[in-house]
């Protein structure tokens, strides 16, 4: 049942029901997705096409063809050995394929998505320590290096016995379909695991019964790695429950059987997992998959507004950055059929809400969850007031409290003061929210309250807003600088796109306020206007950024958020090659790798007769480790 949600005594009157323990649900991820097959069964549940054309050949699964795809699915990987606590990874871009390998994973054990942009070293280092037993990947297929990546982890991760490939080329057609099997690449496979086409070794099996008991009990079902694309991801473990919980909030708030979800996101991130396919899944809605690669597919933002058009989308799923490409285009469609888009992953900038309304007429609703609490936390009411910047209210049954560590204790914050988001709610999984027992110390407030690591305040009315992250905080001489204070200033220059703030290291100060923008396309500034720009709307004197630098593209994530650790990266490289030369030391910084212990670490390499002495006494002044390079 749909129910309005406008505002906190909507949240309220939802809460006041009943207990969430008292609310009637399913047990387990195959018993929720059964009932949506016995209600919604001949309607469509999931579309994918791999080109992008308005046009180009689509696939639909309806929801009783998508459960029997999952009972196949589980069948087989209960029949490779993978029991209830066993781990199946995928390194997959989207496509029917992926919405079967997650919830066929999480039945029969643990699925485990990973992103395909790691590198093979992070993936193996994964699969280690997800104690992976199956893979579920892709077969080679042109102009993607996601099966070599595939092949090389699996060698560094002996634990993985089975590979079960997908072949992307069932869904293209003639003459193309036809060509690939002619330039398919060639993967050099070092490893001992058995390799078979995950599609043929399921349709052997039967899809209308589980083989097996689907034990009536909570339990983890879902791995989810987190942070971006360097150093070895934390890995954050999900239940039944917490997974259930998000779609149900989807299922009563905001959908029904009849929207349409057009989800360029990828199914390696809990956005498109949790609060898109667990909310169909609850409501009985129709997700559309574009392209495996989503909003970076070839010809996505061009044909985005026909594509609306196409499968009549009610609910556009986007993040800031697609926004920000999307409003670089014409709405060359009808769109008629679009009620509001949810935006999350990062801030949205108050003037690309404003120009995505005027160019569409839907409003944003902005959002905020994070894998370790399975995901959602607030949203802007669909259907109340959208407080822009803010990521709205705290969901049912979600508690949000800002807090700040005093002498071991923590201290509950006024209204609007800035202090640690901490949550509590069905999707945190108290106490283990991390597979490594030492990532989980000193992560809750209170035993229950998960530290989320981010910086905000709710306002008089309720509202939450993020104001940044606590490890992001710039300090400069034991003074704490914000950079979203930085940030908002240089997104308020109609010609900057994006903005990433971080600290530089600083031999004195310890770090200096450094920034880094995107530019909308076609526009042009001088780091000169940018920086007296940045003067005139910093309040702090010590905000103001030492280096400014105006990048093509900034490094994101693929849910478009910007990547600070390349940011912090870049600047370690360029501030100590700038004071090595300066000091006349013959060496140099090649690369800044993440060490899980130490941080970033610049490694160094000798241009010349090096004075070894000099060189540790200059960076010695420096906070940011260094190896010799090998």
């Amino acid at each position: 049942m749909q129910q309005r949600f406008a505002t906190i005594a909507d949240r309220d009157a939802v809460e006041a029901e009943k207990p969430w323990e008292a609310r009637k649900r399913p047990a387990t991820l195959y018993g929720f997705l059964s009932e949506t097959c016995a209600t919604h069964g001949d309607r469509p549940a999931i579309t994918f096409q791999i080109l992008s054309g308005p046009k180009d050949k689509a696939e639909t699964l309806s929801w009783s063809q998508l459960h029997g795809h999952v009972t196949q699915g589980a069948n087989l990987l209960r029949h490779l050995g993978v029991g209830p606590s066993d781990t199946v990874a995928y390194l997959l871009p989207n496509a029917l394929e992926t919405a079967v390998v997650l919830l066929a994973g999480a039945t029969a054990g643990i699925v485990n998505p990973i992103n395909p942009l790691l590198d093979s070293e992070q993936i193996g280092a994964i699969l280690r320590e997800t104690k992976a037993k199956v893979l579920v990947t892709l077969k080679a297929f042109p102009k993607t290096d996601v099966a070599q990546k595939a092949a090389e982890a699996v060698r560094l991760a002996p634990n993985v016995q089975a590979v079960l490939e997908i072949d992307l080329n069932r869904y293209l057609t003639p003459p193309k379909s036809w060509i690939v099997p002619l330039i398919r690449p060639k993967v050099e496979v070092k490893h001992h695991a058995k390799v078979m086409n995950f599609n043929a070794e399921a349709a052997k099996l039967p899809g209308d019964r589980l083989m097996f008991e689907d034990v009536q009990e909570d339990r983890v079902a879902a791995y989810f790695h987190t942070g971006g694309t360097t150093g070895m991801p934390k890995v954050a473990q999900h239940k039944y429950s917490g997974m259930i919980y998000n779609g149900w909030l989807g299922g009563r708030l905001l959908f029904d059987d009849t929207d349409v979800m057009m989800c360029p996101l990828p199914l390696f991130h809990v956005f498109a997992a949790y609060p898109i396919l667990m909310s169909a899944i609850a409501s009985g809605a129709h997700v559309v998959f574009p392209t495996p690669a989503g909003y970076r597919g070839e010809g996505v933002f061009d044909n985005f507004w026909k594509l609306v058009e196409r499968y009549k989308v009610t609910f556009l799923i986007t993040v800031p950055t697609a926004i920000s490409a999307l409003m670089q285009r014409p709405v060359d469609a009808d769109i008629s059929s679009l009620r509001t888009a949810l935006s999350g992953s990062a801030p949205l900038p108050i003037e690309l809400y404003n120009r995505f309304k005027k160019a569409t007429g839907v409003e944003i609703s902005e959002g905020y969850g994070l894998t370790e609490a399975t995901c959602l936390v607030s949203v802007n009411p669909v259907d109340g007031v959208k407080k822009v910047g803010s990521v709205g209210i705290p969901l049912p049954y979600t508690h949000v409290r800002i807090l700040r560590k005093r002498n071991g204790s923590f201290d509950e914050c006024g209204i609007d003061e800035v202090g640690e988001i901490c949550v509590a709610n069905p999707g945190v999984f108290e106490g283990s929210t991390y597979t490594e027992a030492d990532k989980n110390h000193d992560l809750f407030a209170e035993e229950r309250f998960l530290r989320t690591g981010d910086l905000g305040r709710i306002d008089p009315d309720g509202y939450l807003w993020i104001t940044g992250r606590a490890k992001d905080l710039i300090i400069r001489g034991g003074h704490n600088i914000d950079p979203a204070e930085i940030e908002d200033a240089l997104l308020s220059h109609p010609a900057v796109a994006f903005a990433g703030a971080i600290g530089q290291p600083d031999a004195f100060a310890g770090e200096l306020p450094c920034a880094y923008v995107e530019l909308v396309g076609g526009q042009t500034v001088s780091v000169e206007e940018l920086l007296e720009h940045a003067k005139k709307n910093i309040h702090e004197r010590a905000a103001v950024p030492k280096h400014l630098e105006i990048m093509d593209e900034l490094p994101k994530t693929a849910v478009g958020k910007i990547f600070k650790p390349d940011l912090r990266k870049s600047a370690i490289i360029r501030v100590l090659n700038e004071v090595l030369k300066s000091k006349g030391v013959a060496a140099h910084v090649i690369s800044v790798t993440e060490d899980k212990k130490r941080g970033l670490v610049a490694h160094v390499a000798t241009t010349g007769n090096c004075d070894e002495d000099k060189l540790g006494h200059v960076l010695g002044e420096f906070t940011v480790p260094w190896d010799w390079a090998r």
